[in-house]
C-alpha cells in the first residue's frame, strides 16, 4: 500500500522580530554577518565599528580608527581579523580580540564604498567613489597595493568575492565579473546605476540592484536575464539587496521603510516586512539559518522565521 509522498515544506521567511539593537553610533550605514553567523558588525556615521552577538544581543566591542563614518565592513574566516572601510579614503585591518588597528590602507582618491576579504583573508579588496577595485597584501608591509582594476568608468558601488571570481557594481551601469584564475573580464550592461551585487549561493547566477527601483537575476556565465523583481523604491540611495541562504528567495531594501521579499523562481512578491517608517538602509541573511539583519536610522533589527516571547530592546551598555 503506497502512501502519498508529504509535500515539501514551503521555505520559511524571517518575518518575525526577534530583538532590537539600538546601536548608539549614529546613523547605522551597513550591517553584516560574520562568517559563521554568530556576530554582526554594524558601520556608524559616528566612525565607530562595532561588533554585537546575534544569539545574546549583546556588546561586545568597538572599533575606533576610522576619521569619518564608516561604510562597510567584513570579517574573516576564522573572526580573528576585520577589515572596514569609510568616507576618509581608507581601508583598516584591525584584530578582532585587541580592537587594534593592524594595517591602515590609504591609496583610494576618494570615499570606499566597499570591502571585503578573499576566502583566505590574505587579500582584501576595496571599491571607491574613485571608480578603481585595489586588491591589498594582508601578510604584506607594502603600503601599496598589488593590483588596481581600473575598468570602471563612475563609482564601484559595490563588490562580492566568491573563490577565484569578483563581482562588481558600479554607477557607470555596469556589472563586472572578473575571473581571476584566467585573468578574463566579463561585462553586464544594466540601463541604471548599480547600488549592490552579489552571487548566488550555488555560484550559477549574479543579483544586481539598480536606481531604477529593479533587481536583476542574470546568469553569471551567459548574461541572460533570467528574473526581474520590481515593486520597491530605490531612487537616490545606495541600498543592499541579497539572496536567502538557499536560493529561494531574493530580499531587497527599500526607501519606503520595507523589506521585499520575491519568490525566485516566480517572481511573486512573498513578503513586505515592514522595518519602519525611514529608509531601510541596509540588510544581510545569515548565511546558513532563516534569519535576516535589517538596519534604519541608529538601530539594527534582527528577524527570525519564528517568534520569540519577549521582544528585546538592546542598548550598550557603559563600562566601567
Amino acid at each position: 500500500m503506497a502512501f502519498p509522498q508529504p509535500k515539501p515544506q514551503a521555505p520559511q521567511l524571517p518575518q518575525h522580530l526577534l530583538r532590537t539593537i539600538d546601536c548608539q553610533q549614529g546613523a547605522v550605514r551597513a550591517v553584516r554577518f560574520n562568517a559563521d553567523g554568530n556576530y554582526v558588525l554594524s558601520c556608524g556615521s559616528d566612525k565607530s565599528l562595532k561588533l554585537w552577538s546575534v544569539s545574546q544581543g549583546t556588546f561586545l566591542k568597538t572599533y575606533s580608527g576610522h576619521g569619518y563614518e564608516v561604510l562597510d565592513a567584513d570579517g574573516s574566516y576564522d573572526n580573528s581579523q576585520i577589515c572596514s572601510c569609510s568616507s576618509d579614503k581608507s581601508v583598516i585591518l584591525w584584530d578582532v580580540a585587541t580592537g587594534q588597528v593592524t594595517r591602515k590602507l590609504r591609496g583610494h582618491a576618494g570615499k570606499v564604498n566597499c570591502v571585503q576579504f578573499n576566502e583566505e583573508a590574505t587579500v582584501i579588496l576595496s571599491g571607491s567613489i574613485d571608480g578603481t577595485v585595489r586588491c591589498w597584501d594582508t601578510r604584506s608591509r607594502r603600503f601599496e597595493p598589488i593590483q588596481v582594476l581600473d575598468e570602471a568608468r563612475d563609482s564601484i558601488s559595490s563588490l562580492k568575492v566568491a573563490q577565484h571570481e569578483l563581482l562588481t557594481g558600479s554607477v557607470d551601469g555596469r556589472v563586472r565579473r572578473y575571473d581571476l584564475r584566467m585573468g578574463q573580464l566579463h561585462v553586464d550592461f544594466v540601463n541604471s546605476p548599480i547600488t549592490c551585487v552579489c552571487f548566488s549561493q550555488d555560484g550559477q547566477c549574479t543579483l544586481s540592484s539598480s536606481l531604477d527601483s529593479t533587481v536583476r537575476l542574470l546568469d553569471k556565465s551567459t548574461g541572460e536575464m533570467l528574473g526581474e523583481f520590481t515593486g520597491h523604491k530605490m531612487k537616490g540611495y545606495k541600498l543592499d539587496c541579497c539572496l536567502s541562504s538557499k536560493d529561494t528567495h531574493v530580499l531587497s531594501c527599500s526607501e519606503d521603510g520595507f523589506v521585499y521579499c520575491w519568490d525566485l523562481v516566480e517572481g511573486s512578491l512573498s513578503l513586505k516586512l515592514p522595518v519602519g517608517k525611514a529608509v531601510v538602509q541596509s540588510l544581510a541573511f545569515h548565511p546558513s539559518e532563516t534569519c535576516l539583519l535589517t538596519a534604519m536610522e541608529g538601530r539594527v533589527q534582527v528577524w527570525g522565521a519564528e517568534p520569540e516571547d519577549i521582544i528585546v530592546v538592546l542598548v550598550e551598555r557603559p563600562r566601567d
